[in-house]
């Protein structure tokens, strides 16, 4: 493959930030953050390796380092952050990010503070932080880290002990000269973090992959629920849900054949389903789980059918069962809609690849 290089300009936060890129656009991505005093000229070895390697690699020069200008004022973290974020942004795809002393400060806090799902791996080399507020904020971001992460001993400065603590085991001391073995150990987990081969499932292979693969379709998140043969409440949380007809008005829930409240759909004649907003994450991890009494912390109250509404949904329906179709190792409850409320000045709770997300508004 011929490497050409390529820049690109980028203005978020009022900075013009330079970059230079390397490879096939359409290969994992690869940002670089270099360190304070330097340029994304101290990444050229491994800009290169790693493109030849078969990865798309950025390389930016941060606000007031290199080529990139400032917007009028010193960068402090929170611009340099905000600038980061902004790149993040404009990328057709998450890619790893990899940052050196002030770079790999600067991701730790975009990732760590809101950034997540900008992402899929992250790479702190000699990160430090110069006094006790930068600190303590650094660690509390690393608490918040959710992306596989590589931290590397180098050669300047040992990450803290309690950042190492919250997001990895930490990685072997590189030195300075030592070029090729830091693009080794680099490469080694890109590799992990983020393959360039892409998985792909064939019947009777691993239901993983297919797991994996289902996930990449974002879904909200619901609590469905009804009522028992006592009249107590039960409800599960679930996101396979989706309309079905609107003359006459029905929808469908799938509900695992190993849910223990199975039986209470069954025999029940009516059930609700409550899609969550962004503030209902607790709830959602309430009725996930395995509490005692879900419903005990979660507001509800039941309307025509008497199935449980929760209270402040983002929208809930209130349903008569329609069908009840065995399907694999799910069946497939089909309801026909009595009555709706919902709350339109709202965001959805989202579910994706395992992960709970929220709407990003370009």
């Amino acid at each position: 493959m011929t490497i050409a290089p390529r820049g690109y300009d980028a203005v978020p936060a009022g900075a013009s930030l330079v970059a230079v890129a390397l490879g096939d656009a359409d290969a994992p991505a690869v940002l670089m953050l270099h360190g304070e005093g330097q340029s994304r000229a101290m990444w050229a070895e491994a800009v290169t390796a790693l493109a030849e390697a078969g990865r798309y690699v950025i390389a930016l020069d941060l606000r007031g380092h290199g080529d990139s200008g400032t917007a009028g004022e010193p960068a402090d973290l929170d611009a340099h952050v905000a600038d980061v974020r902004g790149v993040l942004e404009t990328l057709g795809s998450r890619p790893v990010v990899v940052g050196s002393g002030l770079g790999a400060q600067v991701a730790l806090a975009t990732l760590g503070e809101g950034g997540e799902h900008l992402a899929t791996g992250l790479v702190l080399l000699d990160e430090t932080a110069g006094d006790a507020a930068m600190s303590a904020r650094l660690d509390d971001a690393a608490t918040r880290i959710k992306v596989p992460t590589l931290v590397i001993d180098g050669p300047c400065h040992d990450i803290s002990g309690a950042r190492k603590a919250a997001i990895s085991e930490g990685g072997p001391l590189v030195a300075a000269d030592r070029a090729d073995a830091f693009n080794a150990l680099l490469l080694e987990f890109l590799e992990q973090a983020a393959p360039r081969a892409v998985p792909e499932y064939r019947a009777g292979s691993d239901s993983r992959t297919l797991r994996d693969a289902l996930g990449c379709f974002g879904t909200g998140v619901t609590v469905v629920t009804t009522i028992d043969a006592e009249g107590k409440p039960v409800g599960l949380t679930a996101n396979s849900f989706t309309a079905v007809s609107l003359d006459p008005p029905l929808l469908l829930v799938c509900l695992a054949n190993t849910v223990q409240s199975l039986p209470a759909f069954a025999a029940a004649g009516v059930f609700a389903v409550n899609v969550l907003h962004t503030g209902q994450q607790t709830v959602s991890g309430r009725f996930a789980s395995r509490h005692e009494d879900r419903f005990a912390a979660t507001p509800w109250e039941t309307w025509d059918t008497g199935a449980p509404i929760i209270e402040h949904s983002l929208a809930s329906f209130d349903c008569t069962k329609f069908a009840w179709h065995e399907a694999g190792d799910h069946v497939i409850l089909v309801g026909h809609v009595q009555r709706v409320r919902f709350e339109p000045r709202r965001d959805p709770l989202l579910y994706f690849r395992g992960r709970y997300r929220r709407l990003h508004f370009s």
